[in-house]
């Protein structure tokens, strides 16, 4: 499986204005720019998006552990929080935090953690990421 996206930017780094579209057309001509990534202008970002991914591979991956458990998920909520830091010259991803809730009946917390920690290694997303991910997943009601 192939999927594609793309980016057009016009401009200078501060001024310039970038647009991102996606193959599906989730994502068509989203606006992104200095403001987006580096303020709290409008618009998206590279690091958003590669939270999004994770949260969404990790709910699905997820998913599937419990299920080869014989556990299945009433709901599964992933929310990430990706950190941009200077690093000499440029910037980088250093850190991605993961934090994962779940109503899942019949699970125990032991089960789950181990099957959550496996998630977060296995998860294909992860998986191609250089930034340190940390995890914080529970169990609810």
């Amino acid at each position: 499986m192939k999927k594609s996206a793309s980016a057009t930017w016009s401009g200078g780094l501060k001024d310039g204005q970038g647009t991102i579209s996606t193959e599906t057309g989730v994502l068509r001509e989203a606006p992104f720019g200095f403001k987006s990534r580096f303020e709290d202008g409008p618009g998206t970002n590279p690091e958003e998006l590669i939270g999004a991914a994770l949260a969404g591979c990790f709910s699905m991956a997820l998913s599937l552990g419990l299920g080869n458990a014989g556990l299945t998920p009433e709901q599964i909520e992933t929310k990430t929080q990706v950190t941009l830091d200077k690093q000499g010259e440029g910037f980088a991803i250093t850190t991605i935090a993961l934090t994962c809730r779940a109503r899942v009946p019949g699970a125990d917390a032991d089960t789950f953690q181990r099957i959550a920690r496996e998630t977060k290694q296995g998860c294909p997303v992860s998986k191609v990421l250089n930034a340190e991910i940390s995890l914080d997943a529970a169990l609810e009601g």
